[in-house]
């Protein structure tokens, strides 16, 4: 059966009023988008072009306007610099020396006030996102700091098209960024991707334009790269991070997952003379960082930095010149004052649970031995080369606890001078009690000993050195000290041993009867090419053998002694240091009992 509609007349009357309010709504509505399209499309390119003295525009393939939602979008966005107006800038002394371009597919405006831009000329936006848009940066030369300027702020540009600007949200995600740097002798090129923005709070008016609590007019701007990556030039080193994040309102860089790895050190070695460095940190964070400073001169200015969980290797290059080339490079205070070359400051470097090992090749033994230092905490201080804070304090400091080869805990205590002709520097620090067996990883292959028997208990420095010369006290106190003296294949060489066991090293300090421990005052002339931590560990290595009764004339003995391999030879030896060892034990009682007497 076939319905009936509009059986009253009333119904055909509320129907055509229903649908005449439609229609009366909707045209409007659509006479508005078509209408106000073209007239927003006017007043922002207006709006770029004053705002940039006419040398930037924008300009996109079509807009998509919703008034009723307040909700625009366009398309295929290009924001490039005129290149006549440039070059006429350039002219009349007043171009810039950075270009900007950007390329967009889809940018997306919501929940804006469309009627206040055009009847108020107030642009107020509650959001705008950008996906993986395109940015390129060409620094063509530095700018002359003397050329004339424009010293009008960005909203006085503005202010006679737009007496307001604000943007609740700004959203660039997954941004390809390029910067081409044409001022030094060849162009430099740096590449970005992953990398997202979001800014908060832009507003520009008559009272922000003066406003320096705000970065750029905003109230924070939160940057995040992710997954970078690179290699130098010589394609040595590989190096990556997980994440890089700051933000302008904390005025604080994080940055999670870094790390340098070199080549292999056969390859290495082969193509570099330089020591091989090994870095993996876990995270680093700058507190109170000035990236307004850093973004104008790449200058790093920081009131605390702290690392938190990694490792970092040295790796001595064996095939590195004995004479020619000087290791001074490896030094903290020279690379503070010239490896850096913008402006450092850091007041405190905080470090976590970190791990540090030094490497090094015995051409001898044809092996490696490895210093290790584990579960490293400490602080550093006044890391700069500031010609203002050096004037009030020179002097950077560290104070370190770690376990000595993952076994014994060692306090120690840096001073660098950081602006001094002879590089001065000084360290002292104290080793807790420890097995001498824990040493024989790094002292087999580089001495060519290993301990049999034998507890550190306690080891004492003091040492203050220059670049060329290490002077200081070292106290080794230990007991039942045997060591044996090896051959390249860690075989034991007996009769060396025997001797050092027997004539020439002393098992004890202090010796029984004596309370007075021996101590060793170290002058080490370090070798040019040794650099700044095998200069360390030779100096105390020197004091520790001081101590144990090997000097260097014991040493030489020893050493001129090792290869002999005849019976008789050997027997007469050891009676002739049978003998002497005689001689210097009845001196040594006879000088207890004159202590006794006294």
């Amino acid at each position: 059966m076939a319905v009936k509609f509009f059986k009253h007349k009333w119904q055909k009357v509320l129907l055509i009023t229903v649908a005449a309010l439609f229609i009366l709504i909707l045209i409007p509505v659509l006479f508005l988008n078509s209408f106000l399209a073209p007239k927003l499309s006017d007043k922002l390119k207006e709006g770029v072009l004053k705002g940039t003295d006419s040398l930037y525009t924008i300009d996109y393939s079509d807009i998509d306007l919703n008034v009723l939602q307040g909700r625009a979008v366009l398309y295929n966005i290009t924001f490039k610099a005129d290149t006549a107006v440039y070059h006429r800038m350039k002219k009349n002394g007043n171009a810039p020396g950075t270009l900007y371009e950007l390329h967009v597919n889809r940018l997306i405006v919501s929940n804006a006030h469309p009627f206040e831009l055009y009847f108020k000329k107030k642009l107020n936006i509650g959001r705008i996102a950008l996906n993986e848009p395109k940015i390129e940066i060409n620094k063509l030369f530095v700018k002359n700091d003397t050329s004339k300027k424009d010293n009008r702020t960005l909203y006085q540009k503005l202010s006679k098209t737009l007496k307001m600007v604000h943007v609740g949200e700004i959203l660039l995600t997954n941004i390809n960024y390029k910067q081409r740097d044409y001022t030094g002798p060849a162009i430099a090129t740096s590449q970005l991707k992953e990398m997202d923005v979001k800014v908060t709070d832009l507003l520009i008016d008559s009272a922000t334009q003066t406003d320096t609590s705000r970065f750029l007019f905003s109230k924070d701007i939160t940057t995040e790269l992710k997954n970078y990556r690179s290699k130098s030039v010589d394609g040595l080193y590989s190096f990556k991070v997980k994440s890089v994040k700051l933000s302008t309102r904390t005025r604080k860089l994080s940055i999670i997952g870094i790390n340098l790895k070199p080549v292999n050190h056969t390859v290495f070695f082969q193509k570099s003379k330089k020591d091989r460095f090994t870095v993996s940190l876990d995270s680093v964070q700058l507190n109170n960082f000035d990236y307004i400073t850093y973004q104008k001169s790449q200058s790093v200015d920081v009131k605390k930095l702290e690392i938190f969980k990694g490792n970092f290797e040295v790796f001595s290059n064996y095939n590195g010149p004995l004479q020619t080339t000087d290791r001074l490079v490896t030094f903290p205070n020279w690379a503070i004052r010239h490896a850096i070359k913008n402006t450092l400051n850091v007041d405190t470097l905080e470090l976590e649970h970190m791990n540090f090992m030094y490497s090094q090749f015995s051409k001898k033994s044809k092996k490696f031995g490895h210093l290790k230092f584990d579960n490293i905490n400490g602080r550093l201080l006044n890391l700069t080369n500031r010609a203002d804070k050096l004037k009030k304090n020179n002097i950077a400091t560290a104070s370190l606890t770690s376990y000595f080869m993952g076994k014994a805990k060692l306090n120690v205590h840096f001073d660098f001078n950081l602006n001094d002709a002879t590089y001065n520097y000084a360290y002292k620090g104290h080793l807790a009690p420890m097995d001498m067996a824990v040493v024989n990883p790094v002292l087999m292959p580089l001495a060519m000993a290993k301990f049999t028997s034998g507890r550190v208990t306690g080891l004492d420095f003091d040492v203050h050195s220059t670049q060329k010369v290490s002077k200081g006290t070292v106290s080794f106190l230990y007991h039942d000290l045997k060591v044996d003296i090896l051959r390249p294949d860690y075989t034991k060489k007996t009769l060396i041993s025997t001797l050092a066991n027997a004539i020439v090293l002393k098992h004890d300090n202090p010796d029984d009867g004596d309370k007075t421990p021996r101590l060793a005052n170290v002058v080490y002339i370090r070798p040019s090419n040794f650099p700044f931590f095998k200069t360390v560990w030779h100096v105390l290595l020197n004091g520790i053998k001081n101590c144990a009764g090997v000097g260097p004339a014991q040493e030489k003995k020893l050493n001129s002694q090792a290869d002999t391999d005849d019976k008789k030879e050997q027997e007469k030896i050891i009676k002739k240091a049978v003998k002497e060892k005689e001689k210097e034990d009845k001196k040594f009682k006879e000088k207890v009992e004159d202590k006794k007497k006294d």
